[in-house]
């Protein structure tokens, strides 16, 4: 089969002839459609240092993907040939503590696809039948490959309850403008996005924000001020993981506020705890998705609403066939769109 591999540690990856992987008892083999490139994918690419400090060349990367279930192992119960699925990117060893109480996100043990084994940057990819999820009405394919990425805007937009809430997203990349779209879905009041590139704060008014914010140009109290605001912003997103970022949403908070901190920082943040105590506000890590609840959420809210459907399918910027893929991954590092989505079909005529 056609991958995109790493083959040692070094900058760049390979389109070339893999083995094709086998199917195991419990396991499931999909044949893939689309992928999305991710952050995670372009550091692979690039060999940075933590790419260097994580990966184990030779493999196989990528983890957002949408295929068809093309076979499946002697105990697989629920998962049919010709589904049309998306996968959970995290492994986990159903053995820990957190897997046995039911909150498999926090396993300890947690083995990534596309990072600790091969992943789905190829013509097929196996994994557990429980790392399935099956679509059970017809999505577009494009869609069905950035459910990884949507899954973590919604557990960072479900981390509080939004009904009327004010609410701050710093960071416009694609899983913050998909979170400002879930906020609109759900009802939050007024939803401020902030960045610096443009054609980004222009595709969060298309996710429904109130008030775009380039912080080169505009302070966020300014923001408030706009909006007739005067206590403060209820919910913070932090998703852009800039260590001016976060110190600056605390100040924006009202007394209560509470935050979902997904972005990973770049360097080290300067907080100022003392407000954090004074004005009791709650920041919360989010990392991927909770499985499965936020696969349940995600795939109901599309089922239930064609602006949310098309508002995430306008997040999608640039696509191309995988024969193309150094041009998908220019696009993906230049940070002024949104996702960027590879097709797989044409190898597969």
């Amino acid at each position: 089969m056609l991958a995109l591999f790493k083959p040692t540690g070094a900058p760049g990856l390979e389109l070339t002839e893999r083995p094709e992987p086998q199917t195991g008892d419990h396991e499931v083999k999909i044949r893939v459609l689309r992928t999305g490139i991710c952050g995670t994918d372009l550091h692979i690419e690039s060999w940075d240092a933590w790419a260097a400090s994580t990966i184990n060349p030779p493999i196989i990367p990528g983890h957002e993907f949408y295929g068809e279930v093309v076979e499946v192992g002697s105990e697989v119960r629920d998962v049919h040939l010709g589904a049309r699925v998306s996968g959970e990117g995290h492994i986990v060893c159903g053995n820990c503590r957190n897997c046995r109480a039911g909150r498999r996100q926090m396993c300890i043990r947690t083995s990534s696809i596309g990072v600790n084994r091969d992943g789905a940057f190829a013509q097929y990819i196996v994994i557990p039948e429980s790392n399935i999820w099956v679509h059970q009405n017809e999505i577009d394919p494009d869609l069905g490959a950035i459910f990884d990425p949507f899954g973590n805007a919604v557990h960072t937009a479900l981390s509080f309850p939004l009904v009327g809430e004010d609410v701050l997203i710093t960071g416009a990349g694609p899983i913050g403008l998909m979170a400002a779209a879930v906020a609109r879905h759900i009802g939050a009041r007024f939803i401020v996005v902030t960045d610096i590139s443009e054609p980004r704060l222009a595709l969060a008014q298309r996710m429904g924000a109130d008030l775009t914010v380039n912080v080169a140009e505009m302070r966020i109290k300014d923001a408030q001020k706009t909006l007739g605001m005067h206590e403060g912003f209820d919910v913070g997103f932090e998703m852009s993981g800039h260590p001016s970022a976060l110190p600056e949403m605390i100040s924006n908070l009202n007394h209560g506020g509470r935050v979902a901190m997904l972005g990973l920082p770049t360097a080290p943040i300067d907080v100022d705890w003392a407000k954090v105590v004074t004005h009791m506000i709650t920041i919360k890590g989010i990392y991927g998705r909770e499985m499965y609840e936020s696969w349940v959420a995600m795939s109901a809210m599309l089922q239930s609403s064609q602006w949310l459907r098309d508002a995430l399918s306008s997040v999608i910027t640039d696509r191309f066939p995988i024969t193309r893929w150094q041009e998908g991954f220019a696009a993906a590092r230049a940070g002024t769109g949104g996702k960027v989505v590879l097709n797989w079909e044409e190898i597969h005529v």
